[in-house]
């Protein structure tokens, strides 16, 4: 008869390493899932970060006001406007 008591508790002890080593799997698979959802939320706190930072400086553009200075960049980068006597160089690669 100890030959049947044996055979359970070998059985038993066969589950619970099975089960500690699934659940050291999924720990592993959760913690592959949070560092990945760090990294994301450290890219967006970037991006918010240069949001903000391009939203105050147009803040800061419109309550200056439309001034000569801001008139003739916007001229300059938006429509290619250039002043009489200056000279515009352009490379255009093949």
């Amino acid at each position: 008869m100890a030959k049947k008591e044996k055979k359970p508790r070998i059985g038993a002890a066969l589950l619970i390493v099975l089960l500690l080593a699934a659940a050291g799997w999924q720990l592993h698979s959760l913690q592959d899932q949070v560092a990945a959802a760090q990294a994301e939320k450290a890219r967006y706190q970037t991006e918010v970060e240069t949001l903000r930072q391009e939203n105050d400086a147009l803040a800061a553009d419109i309550a200056e006001g439309a001034t000569n200075e801001k008139m003739e960049e916007i001229a300059r980068k938006e429509l290619g406007v250039v002043t009489p006597g200056e000279y515009v160089f352009s490379h255009r690669g093949n």
